[in-house]
């Protein structure tokens, strides 16, 4: 049976213990300032809920949340116990049956294959409200590489696919941003 997670669940223990609650949440809560007070928020990929969810948390929005990895959802579920969350890959997951006001995939979309990564792209904009928007992270530059902590290949589709992909299925890409970790974001919204 092949590993839904995408190898994240062998190593999740390691995975949470590396994770810091610095890398991302200053960008994310400078994103999430765009959002209608009290917004639905759809974490996919959402691993522990550090520092992600837990920044938007914080900040007083409702967040959903969708991990493959069964140990990281058990985590999230311990530290955000009123915070929906399924424990299912984002290819399989039905994103709840519901709609979002956003969509976060912060260090998801490139430990996809590319043409799932495109699929993503086409589900995210059909979750998304009206005017909503999505926000992911993936190098600027198209490459592949291993990932440090999986040992599997991840891939970035590159700045310029990114933003076809994103205008083929109705959203626009509106801007971009780097934070310390050297992750760097594309911010959509729906048209």
């Amino acid at each position: 049976m092949p590993d839904k997670s995408n190898g994240y669940e062998p190593i999740a223990e390691n995975f949470t213990r590396a994770r810091t609650r610095t890398i991302g949440s200053r960008i994310v809560r400078e994103w999430a300032k765009g959002l209608p007070p009290g917004a639905s928020i759809l974490d996919i990929g959402c691993g522990c809920g550090i520092p992600i969810s837990e920044a938007l948390l914080q900040e007083g929005f409702t967040v959903y949340g969708v991990d493959a990895s069964a140990t990281l959802v058990s985590k999230f579920r311990e530290r955000f116990p009123n915070a929906p969350v399924e424990c299912s890959s984002v290819e399989d997951s039905p994103f709840f049956s519901r709609t979002f006001d956003a969509v976060v995939a912060w260090g998801l979309i490139f430990i996809l294959q590319a043409k799932a990564q495109q699929r993503l792209i086409g589900k995210v904009a059909r979750t998304l409200n009206r005017q909503g928007h999505f926000l992911f992270t993936s190098p600027k530059q198209v490459c592949t590489w291993m990932d440090s902590m999986t040992d599997l290949p991840s891939i970035s589709l590159g700045h310029e696919v990114y933003e076809q992909e994103l205008g083929a299925h109705g959203l626009v890409l509106v801007g971009n941003d780097e934070d310390e970790g050297e992750n760097y974001y594309y911010f959509a919204t729906k048209s």
